[in-house]
């Protein structure tokens, strides 16, 4: 009896990348493997959903910094009066 052998990292990393993207779905008995459909969040994309209601602190720590000026990113005025320092 043969061993199976381990996949490579590569291999790992393709797999998982197909898993990603695609499913299986039975069509007359058969499985078909077909792309996923988008996420949809209240009936719009995900990557809109963010576009228009992520705060700029969110945006922030989910390294999302090409929206953050869209969603008018806050620029906090300071003067020499408010450093403690």
């Amino acid at each position: 009896m043969t061993r199976k052998r381990k996949l490579t990292p590569e291999q790992k990393a393709a797999k998982k990348k197909r898993q990603q993207e695609y499913m299986y779905i039975f069509v007359h008995g058969q499985t078909k493997r077909v792309k996923r459909p988008d996420p949809l969040v209240e009936g719009i994309p995900s990557d809109e959903f963010i576009r228009r209601n992520a705060d700029p602190i969110w945006l922030h720590h989910n390294e999302m910094w090409e929206y953050y000026e869209e969603n008018g990113g806050y620029d906090i005025p300071c003067s020499d009066e408010d450093i403690p320092f």
